[in-house]
């Protein structure tokens, strides 16, 4: 099953008891990239976590450029306990009411100029162990969501390029029953060109001259790997894993194919043949960029 590169995935978790009291909301979205490349944003109490989240997503994506939010909304406690260096503090104000005699001002100093003093005020941060461990949880739901978003949108496009690859074949198989026609009008008009400048025809340069154009417009090769390309397209839908760079490649494969068909064609109808491969080729050139 193949799957697409773009979507979209949403989890939310909210705990209103406990020591992970809050609410926690991943959101998930990936396009289309030539690899995986992946941007987060997490909240600062929860960065400690990033390299745990790559790992998840390096080892459940292939390809895609993937942009991971983290959002964390803290209920009941504050997130951090407020602690007074009370040793400190009794030493500032100590040295300040030293100052103070000496500049015979017996004022004290002011407990807003003491906190903020560097080092009177700790800020120990609670144990978040519990918050990391449920965030660490809901995005595995994220990734499961977003792969699952992904394949369904790769079914859409797999059904996509089966009826475009079909319509490749019938191409090809209009082709094949053009040519016989087109070699006998091809020998007709060489035949007639000849008679115009001569009265009497060597049959022998005849066909020799008849053998080589119809090795010069043989198409039989190009219209045989058509098919196998084909074939191969179809073979490659069913595999397991990142399949686009695959079908990008066998897509210009067929691209090339298609050009030789119509580039050693002298009919107007081979060429429409040629033409309208090459229109479904793009098409479906365009959906592969989007696959994983």
């Amino acid at each position: 099953m193949i799957s697409s590169m773009t979507a979209f995935s949403r989890a939310v978790s909210k705990s209103d008891q406990g020591e992970d009291k809050g609410e926690l909301v991943w959101e998930l979205r990936s396009v289309n990239n030539r690899y995986l490349e992946v941007m987060l944003r997490l909240p600062d109490e929860l960065r400690v976590l990033e390299p745990l989240v790559r790992e998840r997503l390096t080892k459940r994506l292939g390809r895609g450029k993937v942009d991971g939010t983290l959002r964390y909304s803290a209920s009941g406690e504050a997130p951090v306990a407020v602690r007074i260096n009370e040793q400190l503090a009794r030493g500032i104000i100590d040295a300040a009411s030293k100052v103070g005699r000496i500049l015979h001002d017996a004022s004290s100093p002011k407990a807003m100029d003491v906190l903020q003093w560097p080092g009177v005020v700790q800020l120990e941060r609670l144990d978040l162990s519990p918050v990391q461990q449920r965030a660490v949880g809901l995005l595995d739901q994220a990734i499961e969501e977003l792969i699952s978003v992904r394949q369904r949108e790769g079914s859409r496009l797999e059904e996509l390029i089966l009826q475009r690859t079909a319509a490749m074949r019938v191409e090809v198989e209009k082709a094949k029953a053009l040519m016989p026609r087109v070699l006998d009008a091809i020998r007709e008009r060489l035949r007639a060109r000849l008679e115009e400048v001569s009265e009497e025809l060597d049959p022998g340069r005849l066909e020799q001259e008849m053998a080589l154009l119809a090795q010069k417009l043989d198409v039989d090769e190009e219209m045989d790997r058509l098919q196998a390309h084909l074939d191969e397209v179809d073979n490659v839908i069913t595999r397991e894993g990142p399949v686009g760079r695959r079908l990008d490649f066998l897509m210009q494969e067929l691209n090339r194919e298609a050009n030789t068909l119509t580039s050693k064609s002298n009919d107007v109808e081979v060429t429409r043949v040629g033409v309208e491969l090459k229109v479904l080729i793009e098409q479906v050139r365009e959906q592969v960029q989007n696959i994983e």
